[in-house]
């Protein structure tokens, strides 16, 4: 048993050492470079004044149009051709041209290029010397799921001193992402390579998630049967704890006693990063819950609030329904809004976001446990921030079932059950160590994060130097 599981730990070592010390030093980049993105403040800023001076249609006119008959989200939004409307569904998005209804899809690269030069010029950047690189399904930042709705993407690159890149959807033409060429190469040598993340492997979700979630299960194994061999391999010596081995076998023996706990926890979670609802809940709504929290409205109310005035300000106006009424948000700021109901009256004052009460009659229908809904602190464990800086996030507890609601849009954040609060500390605070006490403490965290995972590469060498000789000496021998 003992033999076997030596020449285990040592073959799987030899295959997974370099995976290791990858893992370790490109966990370091992650921490302070993220994968890139289009931050809602991005996306808000470079976003056009609405003024809805030109004649158009009616918004329930602008649904039945689409041919969503799941549509449960309308966004109006103005566009370098004009103003469109958005519909959203769980089939999909559609966009529309609010002037007559027609198909707004972009099909033409002059459009897209337009619509990526306005966005990028309300943003403060140079544009002058934009160009459209290519159409795209996927390209190396563009695989992640979330932009399956947007598919094919318009990449158009500006030319400017930073390198900036905008991708602009064919769906609705909207931009939804941007980077620039620094975040480019620390992300080519950190999320690429920490998730193996390479553009023909992860376009493909299903193997990509094979591969990676079987790699890091062997490497887990590798690492639980180290540890084991590193307690049992201890021997004692002048009364003291000692190596029984000799050179780089010496070093890897102290080095992973003394990372054992971070290196078997890290490689835990990270292998716990790609469950996605084998061992865990995944967080995402019921089908009962779903019918009841995004279910269709009735888009014929649409009409009351087409008779209030929407602000002058505002730059992006969206319908959505919640809890069987429809209401009307028009986003004047990044942090503010004028959020009316179908019941409301004309000049009636209301607060700028969803309250306790309107939340609590939508989960009232989802079970009759369900407690008053309370504002989520902002230094709550499980808190998910709404978009808008100042929208309070509601938590109405049904059971040990909570739901956390944003108050801007009425969207459900997240769905916590037992079992996804317990993923939240045995994969989130274990791999990115946000524990409370070390979030109070950003440096101290910065320097845990990068001290441990040196460590951790450090040990992770020694096991690439063993691994090559010792493979070297079995091809030769």
């Amino acid at each position: 048993m003992m033999r076997a599981t030596v020449l285990l730990h040592r073959w799987l070592g030899i295959a997974f050492c370099l995976l290791f010390a990858m893992w370790f030093a490109t966990g370091i980049v992650m921490h302070f470079v993220p994968f890139p993105s289009l931050t809602e403040a991005e996306r808000f800023a470079g976003l056009a004044p609405v003024e809805r001076a030109e004649p158009q249609i009616a918004v329930a006119d602008a649904v039945v149009a689409s041919g969503m008959r799941d549509a449960t989200r309308v966004r109006l939004i103005r566009r370098s051709d004009g103003l469109a409307y958005v519909v959203a569904g769980a089939s999909g998005l559609r966009a529309l041209h609010a002037s007559d209804g027609g198909d707004a899809l972009v099909r033409s690269v002059d459009i897209a290029l337009a619509i990526a030069r306005d966005h990028a010029s309300r943003r403060g950047l140079d544009a002058a010397q934009a160009t459209v690189q290519a159409q795209a399904d996927h390209d190396q930042w563009t695989v992640p799921n979330g932009f399956d709705r947007h598919r094919p993407l318009f990449r158009i690159v500006l030319a400017d001193p930073d390198g900036t890149e905008i991708y602009v959807s064919s769906r609705t033409g909207e931009v939804v992402l941007d980077t620039i060429r620094s975040e480019r190469g620390w992300n080519l040598v950190g999320s690429v390579l920490h998730w193996i993340y390479p553009t023909v492997l992860r376009r493909n979700w299903a193997l990509w998630d094979g591969v990676v979630w079987t790699l890091s299960l062997l490497a887990l194994i590798a690492a639980v049967l180290g540890a084991a061999l590193g307690i049992i391999r201890l021997r004692m010596r002048d009364g003291q704890l000692a190596t029984p081995y000799r050179g780089w076998h010496a070093l890897h023996h102290l080095l992973g006693l003394a990372a054992m706990v971070f290196v078997l926890t890290w490689i835990f979670s990270g292998w716990l990063s790609m469950d996605h609802g084998r061992l865990f809940s995944p967080g995402q709504l019921m089908p009962p819950e779903a019918g009841v929290i995004n279910g269709a409205p009735d888009w014929r109310e649409v009409a009351s609030l087409d008779r209030q005035p929407i602000s002058s300000s505002a730059r992006e106006v969206e319908w959505f329904g919640f809890n069987g009424t429809v209401y009307r948000r028009d986003r004047v700021a990044l942090d503010d809004q004028r959020l009316i109901g179908a019941g409301d009256l004309p000049h009636q004052q209301r607060t700028a976001f969803l309250s306790a009460r309107e939340v609590s009659a939508l989960t009232a229908r989802l079970s009759p446990d369900c407690k008053t809904p309370v504002v989520v602190a902002d230094d709550d464990v499980y808190l998910m921030r709404s978009a808008l800086p100042a929208a309070p996030v509601f938590r109405s507890r049904c059971g040990d079932l909570w739901f956390d609601i944003d108050g801007a849009d009425g969207r459900v954040l997240q769905r916590l059950d037992a079992s996804r609060r317990a993923y939240r500390w045995l994969y989130g605070a274990l791999h990115t160590l946000d524990f409370p006490i070390l979030m109070a403490h950003p440096r101290l965290r910065d320097v845990m994060i990068v001290g441990l995972c040196a460590l951790g590469f450090v040990f992770s060498m020694t096991g690439v130097v063993i691994g090559w000789r010792r493979l070297r000496l079995s091809l030769t021998g």
